[in-house]
């Protein structure tokens, strides 16, 4: 495991002076994608605006392979990327591009699919649980059309920061406590943490003020700035001018959540399905390079 250990140095353990108070706590929407996948949509397409550049959060875990087991058979994509966080299973992915890759538990994969790519994503088992996250990140209007690009971070892969009261922090994109993420991306500046608490631990992250952000809790139960928030709730974090970060706070059993946070495009969003673009005719025209097999 790629692991450092935080000490009480103010260059490791940054203070947050006006922590940001949650503007809403969501339930997401439970739904069912691939070739009939059960997972929950917690952020839903009428929240694009309001946690741009963030497009889609899928939350899944069962232990019913009849939950999963169909999978996520050969679909496209154009305009975007997926990062897909596995906490418990197996899924092979193989692409158009000619990439192959197996997630496992702890991994990351992410994809950028640009101007076009056609994947599949596929259960390497028969039994025993599937748990996960996949989120879509937008591309600024100038990238949409790159080249696909493709990468798996494997468990070992993926920085690990470990504070003195017990937090376990996985940077999977940006930077934590001095710590830099496998993942970085100019544009939007993605913040991908998964952060795990002690019973009663507190933990505390810097912010820029004008990036959207949100936490998802999906183990025990948090508090952030006397809100609560349940396991498998999103809490939307407030944009207050001249806050400077979110703090943290697990209940008597600890907490995991993931925190996510980036710089908005502040760009057009044009989605139909798997498209993600700027106008209407680029929608139109993704749907003809599909059909006419100029996708990929």
């Amino acid at each position: 495991m790629n692991s450092v250990t935080a000490a009480n140095s103010p260059a490791l353990q940054p203070s947050v002076r006006r922590p940001r108070a949650v503007d809403g706590v969501i339930a997401g929407q439970p739904t069912s994608d691939g070739a009939g996948v059960k997972l929950t949509r917690v952020l839903t397409q009428n929240l694009q605006r309001r946690l741009d550049p963030f497009l889609m959060l899928d939350a899944f875990g069962t232990d019913n392979p009849g939950d999963y087991i169909a999978g996520f058979p050969d679909h496209p994509h154009r305009g975007f990327e997926t990062v897909t966080y596995m906490l418990e299973g197996r899924m092979r992915h193989r692409d158009s591009a000619g990439n192959e890759g197996l997630l496992g538990p702890g991994g990351v994969q992410w994809m950028t699919a640009g101007r076009g790519v056609i994947h599949s994503e596929m259960p390497e088992q028969h039994e025993g649980r599937m748990e996960g996250f996949q989120l879509w990140l937008n591309l600024p209007a100038a990238d949409k059309m790159r080249p696909a690009w493709y990468r798996d971070i494997p468990a070992a892969e993926i920085p690990e920061l470990r504070l003195a009261d017990g937090t376990v922090v996985r940077v999977i994109a940006g930077h934590s406590h001095g710590t830099a993420g496998a993942i970085e991306r100019e544009q939007t500046e993605p913040l991908y943490l998964d952060v795990h608490l002690p019973p009663g631990g507190r933990f505390a992250q810097p912010l820029p003020a004008t990036h959207n952000a949100f936490v998802y809790v999906y183990r025990g139960a948090l508090e952030i700035g006397g809100q609560a928030v349940p396991v498998q709730r999103m809490a939307i974090l407030g944009n207050t001018p001249g806050s400077d970060g979110v703090e943290l706070q697990a209940g008597a059993d600890g907490a995991r959540a993931i925190l996510i946070a980036g710089r908005p495009l502040n760009e057009p969003i044009a989605q139909y399905g798997p498209f993600v673009m700027n106008t209407h005719e680029q929608i139109v025209r993704a749907f003809e390079d599909y059909r006419a097999g100029r996708l990929a």
